[in-house]
């Protein structure tokens, strides 16, 4: 049996990073875990090829080698996902198809999918393959069960041409502790956190420096603080070790605001090699916080917290939100100092969306403010809803805020912020040509050539006086911040 396993491409968005990935010469920002995992699940005399489509094209003659075709995709990768299906139909393939994408809606695919498992794999992909042995599939295979965590295999890394690809994805946790009513997390995976053990995690690991890789490794988790118990006796003392005599591999999550009221926590992760964390911010509206029951985030000084994780050696990425019922006009320019203040540097700012089978979906539906689908890009300006503020209103601050903080004057100045108050863990790392290519390519294209380069000049000649050991990271920025532009670009015009 011949088992395909295709990932659809994504888009060019704020997260995509494709503009950045071309200064080191990569393809993709990460290879897709949930396909390699499902692989690992899958009989081990099945012959498996993984295409992921934002490295290579799907050709036909990977389709004419197929019995089996496995799709999975996120919702912003929709319009790709269906193009391929296309392919797949004319082909004559069967599909399965699973991941968030058909999770959340495969009612739009069933004349185009023959098979969907949904939900977490480890539960529902045995059911289909004990039909499928007996030639008696179903259509459709769901749980509202979730998964012992610990069965989950290693993810099939030798399916993964690693050179395509900045960095590399773990998963520790599933489900996250809060509610926040945006937020489809918790009606996807639960809020109590379910985990891996250290064993694995060390064993993911291992395979990953086995094949060469020393680039950042991508904890997924969409909270990974979530059980602080079990991270600060056995994930963080575990991951220590394991980095003793290695170098590179510095590892990248996302966590609530609350990791900055733990300081042993911030301590232990740094050590451990975490350099960034992503942060849900939403907005320093108390009220705001308030609407979409962010709890978590209220009664606190908000850039004091980030200011001290930025203290701690941990850069913080920020999400924001425009569009709450609660925000007014002057919501705009709070935003934007904010961000300046805080000194992130890389600052998502959407609009309020509402995820099919989050509360906001459903309280909005309730009330008649669901328009449409969602696109799955969080900064692309679109919303599913209809505001309390005038639509226009919005559309005109929200892009407002994009046009301000990502103007080389005020990216360039909130780059220096940060750096002036970030204090980094020194960690092993060995410079890698993809780097080296990447520093004489950003003073070609962003020193020479680019608009900015008033701001880029300043910035390198200030770092490699004032901090040449963050020297690194300000070229890193600068190429960031090309990204952003290029993107944002596309949302303000």
């Amino acid at each position: 049996m011949n088992i395909l396993m295709i990932y659809p491409e994504f888009p060019d968005t704020f997260w995509s990073f494709k503009h950045a990935l071309r200064f080191v010469r990569k393809k993709a920002s990460s290879p897709p875990l949930g396909l390699i995992t499902v692989a690992s699940m899958l009989p081990a005399e099945w012959k498996k090829r993984l295409v992921d489509v934002n490295t290579k094209p799907l050709h036909r003659s990977d389709l004419e080698w197929a019995d089996l075709v496995f799709i999975s995709a996120m919702v912003v990768q929709k319009q790709s996902a269906l193009e391929i299906l296309h392919q797949c139909k004319e082909a004559g393939k069967f599909v399965v198809a699973g991941g968030p994408l058909f999770t959340s809606a495969y009612t739009d695919f069933l004349d185009l999918v023959d098979h969907f498992v949904l939900n977490e794999a480890e539960i529902t992909l045995p059911q289909f393959l004990a039909d499928f042995e007996l030639q008696k599939p179903k259509k459709v295979y769901s749980t509202e069960d979730f998964c012992d965590l610990s069965v989950t295999p290693v993810p099939a890394w030798d399916l993964v041409d690693l050179k395509n690809y900045d960095s590399l994805s773990i998963q520790f946790s599933r489900g996250c502790p809060f509610n926040c009513d945006f937020c489809n997390i918790t009606s996807l995976l639960g809020r109590i956190p379910r985990v891996k053990t250290a064993v694995q995690i060390i064993e993911e690991l291992d395979l990953m420096y086995s094949l060469g890789w020393r680039r950042n490794i991508f904890f997924v988790d969409d909270n990974f603080i979530g059980n602080k118990k079990i991270l600060k006796n056995e994930i963080l003392p575990a991951l220590i070790k394991w980095r003793e005599g290695k170098s590179g591999c510095q590892f990248i999550t996302e966590a609530s605001v609350n990791l900055a009221d733990d300081d042993e926590l911030m301590e232990l992760m740094t050590r451990a090699g975490f350099k960034s964390v992503f942060v849900g911010i939403e907005t320093p509206d108390e009220a705001g916080l308030t609407d979409c029951k962010k709890y978590q985030n209220k009664n606190r000084d908000l850039i004091f917290s980030v200011k001290k994780m930025q203290q701690s050696g941990l850069q913080v990425m920020g999400g924001f939100i425009v569009g709450f019922d609660t925000d007014t006009v002057s919501i705009f320019k709070r935003q934007i100092d904010f961000i300046q203040k805080s000194g992130i540097v890389t600052a998502m700012v959407g609009l309020l969306q509402a995820p099919a089978g989050t509360e906001l979906f459903h309280r909005l539906k309730s009330e008649g403010r669901i328009v449409s689908g969602m696109s799955g890009d969080n900064a692309d300006g679109s919303t599913n809803i209809i505001p309390k503020m005038d639509m226009q209103e919005l559309i005109t601050g929200y892009r407002q805020i994009l046009a301000e903080i990502y103007s080389p004057r005020l990216f360039y100045e909130r780059v220096s912020t940060f750096l002036d108050e970030y204090k980094p863990v020194a960690t092993a790392v060995k410079v890698q040509a993809e780097e080296i290519y990447a520093f004489f390519l950003s003073i070609w294209k962003l020193g020479i050539l680019g608009s900015e380069r008033k701001y880029y000049w300043k910035l390198f000649f200030n770092t490699l006086k004032k901090a040449p050991e963050k020297f690194p990271l300000a070229i890193t920025f600068s190429i960031y911040g090309y990204h952003f532009r290029k993107v944002m670009d596309k949302v303000i015009n």
